[in-house]
């Protein structure tokens, strides 16, 4: 059962790095909004982190990719380099994830090392969920903010897109498979605890054996009196 709870974390993780890449790449961060007086719902404007994408009916959508990064607004700058470190993380928290099994070769037959890297991988898993959930978030506060400011115009407001969505999602994979394997390095580390446990407490028995003091019966004058006659 404990090998199957930590292929099932390799499964998440792989998962949630097939989510970071798509987010990472989708255009669909902020969608035009059809509100007030934008009326023309035949056109449908997408801006991504790298490009930003122009549909409309019955044509084929046509993509742009950003001349330069100081034309993207702050949360877009900071979501484009936080979701390329959090494809690195996932990917290293892939394979230390791996070498962190008991059938893994590496750290031989060390389960104390073993249990050391699965723990790490356990906690790279939740700083990519950190790296994702915190520009998905910040870019879907933005846009809710503007959408409700009356001071923006409507032509530029947004709606929340399908990356938005998936990043959240995606986060939360990242979140539980971290979790997963921290509980299993505390489930490991109990029961690596408990052969030291069970020599300490028969060390202090034989401790205890050798510094009792044995008491010899001697006998009596009575007892001398009687063996004499």
């Amino acid at each position: 059962l404990a090998t199957y709870v930590i292929v099932f974390a390799l499964v998440l993780g792989f998962i949630g790095l097939v989510g970071t890449i798509a987010v990472t790449a989708l255009p669909t961060w902020k969608v035009t909004a059809f509100i007030g007086a934008n009326l023309i719902v035949m056109e449908e404007l997408w801006e991504g982190l790298w490009m930003t994408c122009y549909r409309q009916a019955d044509i084929k959508m046509q993509c742009k990719v950003y001349d330069s990064l100081l034309i993207l607004p702050p949360e877009l700058q900071a979501a484009r380099g936080l979701m390329c470190v959090s494809i690195v993380l996932v990917v290293i928290s892939l394979f230390v994830t791996g070498c962190g099994t008991k059938k893994s070769e590496c750290c031989g037959d060390n389960m104390k090392s073993k249990n050391i890297t699965l723990a790490l991988g356990g906690s790279l898993y939740l700083l990519s969920c950190l790296t994702t959930l915190i520009p998905v978030s910040w870019v879907g506060n933005t846009i809710i903010r503007n959408f409700y400011n009356p001071a923006v115009p409507d032509s530029r407001k947004h709606e929340l897109g399908e990356a938005l969505f998936i990043g959240w999602a995606t986060s939360g994979i990242l979140l539980i498979t971290g979790i997963i394997l921290l509980f299993r390095y505390s489930q490991r580390r109990s029961k690596e605890e408990e052969p030291y446990n069970e020599a300490y407490l028969m060390a202090q028995r034989d401790l205890k054996k050798q510094d009792s003091v044995y008491t010899a019966r001697t006998a009596s004058s009575t007892h001398k009196h009687l063996e004499y006659v």
